[in-house]
């Protein structure tokens, strides 16, 4: 974006010190707000809002372009008292330097906290003009500045020391399970050998052919001959597959608009690979040759065999777990270490299964590596994997045939198989939103500096560490840096350079979502303590006055998580974009907000028992999450009410959050003719004040 003063002179990201990003010149020092955006800023925004409107109403015709439509600007009077510049088409305002000290210095509510000068030059301009220019030459000055990016100072965990230390560390910790469960459990030595051989054995033997049955009934996947497949990416596996000396794999189209693709079976000799029609639709030929690359790189390494084995540990000891549960015995004399055996058994299948997803994440990096080696571009999987979040998104469906085996009907819900496949939807999803603009549908390209706000989130927010470790893939933001490195090492133009320096730590709002998140079951836990202080003090505890002493903590607890996490009172009038600046927002932490926009498909596109929606506005998409109290709820509307919002403009209220996806939760969604409503807060807020007010009577009684 240009700045509306300075002619050509790029806005600058810049972030604040309330979690959000701004867009600033370094010449003049003025500032654009996207839509709404305002109100990250504001300590009480109805006041604000009024003001606003009451200004936008009287506005005059301007001269200054905006940066946001390349349109002229209207001026209006804040209160009569201070002159911005209004965006009618986009809804943002631009702010002169003396402007925005007037507006801070007039409204005491509003407080917009800037770095220093000098730092903002040093931390944003550079990263941020590169950025502005798209990335569209590669000169000596770049190839020196990402120099410093080679994948020499990125090197990738070592894929074949990680496997042995994942296999020899699961079967070890198996071993010794059933080694405790034979001698102090009394459970036989015969069968527990005989369960676990017999386990292992079918598992790896029969895996892959419940997996060619499930996918040929359940996801409607058609097997190809290699002729039937694009003349460019038959030639592609041939020559992939004669370079490495493995088959040619087994190939699998899934009829599914939704892009992904996997790989599995037994041995790179075996192997099939899986892709949905959306990959074909929505790639460039040169993407999908990446993507297939990163499924073979599967095969190549052995890790498709790797996993199969290493998941196998976490079945068996569930499995122990659950027959040591099952098969226990009051009058038994081992029941006590058969209980113990299960304990000990739960403990560590938990322990395994985070061993598995670390695993999981080392792969992928090699599968990505293998794919920019053999492509000779890392760029090319990196847009795809950019890419392939629109189709999560959800895209405009066609309208529907009078044919009953129309493709807009099969549409079928893929994260069943995101451990296998190419990425984790889950977190994908954030660069379908981040991305999406009505430009880039229309050329079909991706808004790599919107794609850069996504990236800081997942960067730069605890959160996000979080949602990874419970992840079977890396953060997308992780894999397009590896491959930005892999490009700048091959002396190609990276897809995306993110250099952007973290203005301060996000872990004290971190420790904060955390407390508030955990507060009600800290409460039910200091009970006990209530009673020993009492009894300590010499009162009389009966049971009304224990019962008090626990729901009335309780309730206060779910109260105050209440207030946190479900804002109520003002929801401004925000854009997706201004909504995915915002770097301090979790699922704990969100923002009130109002948006207008289109709704363009279910939650899960095609699925008829998706209750969730995508919403469209001018700036991007963003996900609608409808909760109601009980799923059945849920299920009926998916049903019976979300198809009459289809294709029609609403208007949402409710609080956006993040996890890693970004998504509003709604409390109600409007139309022209139909209104819902979640009685989700209701609910919550109802539940609290009741066991507040119980336990309150309970020690008022006692």
């Amino acid at each position: 974006m240009k700045c509306p003063n300075c002619n050509d002179h790029p806005l600058q990201a810049m972030m604040t010190k309330q979690g959000v990003e701004i867009d600033y010149c370094d010449q003049c020092k003025g500032i654009w707000l996207d839509k709404g955006e305002i109100f990250h800023f504001v300590k009480h925004p109805k006041k604000v809002s009024k003001k606003l409107d009451i200004a936008i109403a009287k506005a005059q015709p301007g001269y200054k372009i905006s940066p946001r439509s390349n349109k002229p600007m209207q001026q209006i009077q804040y209160d009569n008292s201070i002159s911005l510049d209004y965006c009618p088409s986009s809804g943002g305002l631009w702010f002169d330097d003396h402007e925005l000290k007037a507006l801070i210095h007039h409204e005491k509510n509003i407080k917009l906290s800037l770095e220093n000068e000098q730092n903002i030059h040093n931390a944003y301009s550079e990263p941020a003009v590169q950025r502005r220019k798209n990335q569209t030459s590669y000169h000596h000055s770049d190839r020196q500045r990402h120099r410093a990016l080679r994948s020499g100072l990125l090197k990738l965990p070592n894929l074949f020391l990680r496997s042995s230390l994942t296999l020899i560390g699961l079967y070890t910790i198996l071993g010794l399970v059933l080694i405790t469960a034979v001698e102090f459990a009394g459970v036989n030595p015969d069968i527990a050998l005989m369960i676990g051989i017999a386990i292992v054995l079918l598992q790896f033997l029969i895996s892959p052919f419940i997996m060619d049955i499930s996918l040929r009934w359940m996801y409607h996947m058609q097997w190809q001959e290699p002729k039937d497949l694009p003349a460019h990416l038959n030639h592609f596996i041939d020559k992939i597959s004669q370079q490495y000396k493995i088959k040619y794999p087994r190939i699998g189209i899934i009829d599914d608009g939704a892009p992904q693709a996997f790989t599995y079976g037994h041995t790179p000799g075996n192997a099939r690979i899986v892709i949905s029609r959306g990959i074909l639709e929505l790639l460039d030929p040169d993407e999908v040759e990446a993507v297939v690359a990163h499924e073979m790189g599967h095969a190549i390494h052995w890790d498709m065999f790797l996993m199969t084995v290493v998941q196998l540990v976490p079945l068996l000891l569930y499995y122990l777990y659950r027959s040591m549960i099952s098969g226990r015995s009051s009058n038994n004399k081992s029941a006590g270490a058969q209980m113990a055996v299960a304990a000990g058994a739960y403990i560590l299948y938990i322990i395994s299964e985070y061993i598995v997803l670390w695993f999981s994440r080392t792969r992928e990096y090699h599968a990505d590596r293998f794919a920019g080696d053999v492509t000779h571009n890392p760029s090319n999987l990196a847009s795809a994997l950019v890419k392939i979040a629109y189709g999560l998104a959800g895209q405009e469906k066609q309208k529907p045939s009078n044919d009953k085996d129309d493709t807009s009907q099969r549409n079928h819900n893929l994260e069943a198989i995101s451990a296998l496949g190419i990425f984790d939807s889950k977190s994908a999803n954030a660069f379908a939103i981040s991305s999406y603009s009505d430009e880039a549908q229309r050329k079909h390209k991706v808004n790599k500096d919107r794609v850069i706000d996504a990236m800081r989130w997942d960067l730069w927010n605890p959160w996000a560490k979080w949602y990874e470790l419970n992840s079977t893939h890396p953060l997308i933001a992780k894999r397009l840096r590896y491959l930005s490195d892999q490009a700048a090492h091959m002396g190609k133009t990276p897809y995306v350079v993110f250099e952007e320096k973290q203005p301060e730590s996000y872990w004290d709002e971190f420790a904060i979502d955390i407390l508030i998140y955990l507060l009600p079951v800290i409460a039910l836990l200091a009970s006990p303590i209530y009673t020993l202080v009492l009894l300590a003090g010499g009162f009389d505890i009966n049971t009304k006055l224990m019962l008090g002493l626990t729901l009335l903590p309780f309730g206060l607890a779910l109260l105050l998580k209440y207030r946190f996490s479900y804002k109520q009172g003002f929801f401004p009038t925000m854009s997706v974009a201004s909504l995915l600046k915002r770097v301090k927002v979790s699922a704990i932490r969100p923002v009130p907000c109002k948006v207008e926009g289109m709704i363009i498909g279910r939650g899960v596109p095609g699925y008829i028992f998706s209750e969730d929606f995508v919403l469209k506005d001018s700036t991007g998409i963003i996900f609608l999450d409808y909760r109601q109290p009980l799923a059945i709820w849920e299920w009926f509307f998916s049903l019976l009410g979300a198809q009459q919002y289809h294709g029609q403009s609403v208007t949402v209220e409710g609080w956006y959050r993040r996890s890693p996806v970004p998504y509003i939760e709604i409390k109600t969604l409007r139309s022209n003719n139909n209104r819902t409503r979640s009685w989700v807060p209701v609910l919550y807020k109802l539940t609290a004040l009741t066991l507040f007010a119980v336990g309150f009577i309970l020690i008022m009684m006692s």
